[in-house]
């Protein structure tokens, strides 16, 4: 039997407080990836630029609007805030609701797009429907043409994730743990099955699509920013080298865009969980950024990251330095002479500023002074290479005599990963006199 939903009777700026906040550890930090044309008759647009980014208030990049359909869930996940256990203000939105608050937002220019995720109402096929209804009343009747983001149900029909995927430009499943012992401890009623089951389907799905549009230019797109998941660090007891190997197969057996990681917020008392007096791991998550980034575009594999022998990154250090320190025999590597991703794997030297050196070594040869505006940081590279046989000042390559120099010089971490935060991040309800005009008009 179908059930009849009636949200409950609180106000919309009431929902918007409750799920917005129930929606802060969902990680969204990024561009969109794709350009969804306007036609001219609608609003909005998707360019590949991305969209409007802002911070909550604990420091986490998000993406504005990003909020829940709804946190009332059947599932008791360890973890989770929103967990059927949970005695906190549950809310839902409808999808009308939905549509008002982000026309709203973005004819204040508060937004370019959405972000929506779910808790699970009543059941994985339900919500996966509201869901899809609120994508297509913003599609068709509203004519958005921004990025919508949008978060497929384990559990949901095949027919019915098709159809929002159709709809939104990125979809993304949660792994929620990098492993399937640490799914059943933490999360008894979801399986590593039924997560992969629909992040297949959207590859596939995504497959057949390019093959129609090379066909049929004008064909609707699918997804066509991409897929994604994402992990929680620090739950449960994994390695970094476990995290990063897990994080290589979704990217090579799914074509996945990006793998976020989210680290680990007790938010709960449960036995099963770690305790944390250190506070959430937010250096480790951000190591296994840096490490991620390795992997998509420097052409670095796990296994030379990190092995069964040294399964965690160093604290001290990012993971490329600390790479390049534990394979001193490459360098110091000759600017004008290695090929591009030799010099890639240099610290300091990044994708462009490594294309920069290999284009304006067609002209002439290559100083530090040149390397230095094509971006290269050489307070980091100055250890790893020689210009034209040259080390920048004399310097011997020994591990203790570079990892002192390079400690000396002051990593850049993530608020909250490192010292103290001097400044306050935005919050969604900084302007509250505005929003409260778009809950009072909606």
């Amino acid at each position: 039997m179908q059930h009849i939903y009636m949200p409950e009777k609180i106000s919309l700026m009431e929902k918007l407080k409750i799920l917005s906040a129930a929606a802060k550890y969902d990680v969204a930090c990024t561009s969109s990836g794709t350009s969804r044309k306007n036609t001219g008759k609608g609003m909005g647009n998707c360019t590949e630029a991305g969209i409007c980014h802002s911070f909550s208030a604990d420091g986490r990049c998000i993406s504005l609007l990003k909020i829940l359909f709804t946190n009332e869930c059947i599932y008791d996940c360890k973890y989770c805030l929103n967990r059927i256990s949970n005695d906190v203000p549950r809310a839902s939105f409808t999808p009308q609701e939905i549509c008002d608050l982000v026309l709203e937002f973005y004819k204040r220019n508060y937004i370019e797009g959405l972000f929506l995720s779910s808790g699970i109402l009543y059941t994985p096929n339900y919500t996966m429907e509201l869901i899809y209804q609120t994508l297509y009343k913003l599609r068709y009747e509203y004519s958005f043409h921004g990025y919508i983001h949008v978060k497929a149900i384990p559990g949901a029909d095949q027919e019915i994730i098709e159809k929002t995927g159709f709809l939104a430009d990125r979809m993304s499943v949660n792994l929620e743990l990098p492993t399937a012992e640490g799914l059943k401890a933490l999360a008894p009623n979801k399986n590593r099955g039924k997560i992969l089951k629909p992040m297949r389907l959207v590859q596939n799905r995504m497959l057949e699509n390019k093959s129609e549009l090379a066909i049929y230019r004008h064909a609707p797109r699918f997804v066509p920013a991409g897929q994604s998941t994402q992990m929680i660090v620090g739950a449960t007891p994994e390695t970094d080298y476990q995290i990063i190997n897990v994080a290589e197969s979704l990217y090579q057996k799914f074509e996945l865009k990006r793998v976020f990681y989210s680290a680990f917020v007790r938010v709960n008392e449960d036995k099963l969980l770690p305790v944390l007096p250190g506070g959430p791991p937010l250096l480790r998550e951000h190591r296994l950024y840096q490490a991620d980034w390795l992997l998509r575009f420097y052409g670095f594999q796990a296994g030379e990251l990190l092995s069964e022998e040294k399964p965690n990154f160093n604290v001290l250090l990012d993971p490329k330095c600390d790479w390049a320190l534990r394979h001193l025999e490459q360098f110091p590597v000759e600017i004008n002479r290695a090929d591009y991703y030799t010099i890639l794997r240099v610290p300091g030297i990044g994708p462009r500023s490594a294309q920069r050196i290999v284009r304006a070594r067609r002209m002439g040869r290559v100083g530090f002074d040149d390397l230095k505006r094509m971006g290269v940081v050489l307070k980091r590279a100055l250890y790893f290479i020689t210009c034209n046989g040259h080390t920048l000042y004399p310097i011997k390559i020994e591990e203790d005599y570079i990892t002192r120099n390079l400690l000396a010089v002051k990593e850049k971490l993530p608020p909250g990963a490192g010292g103290q935060t001097t400044y306050r991040q935005l919050s969604l309800f900084d302007d509250c006199q505005a929003l409260y005009s778009v809950g009072n008009k909606a």
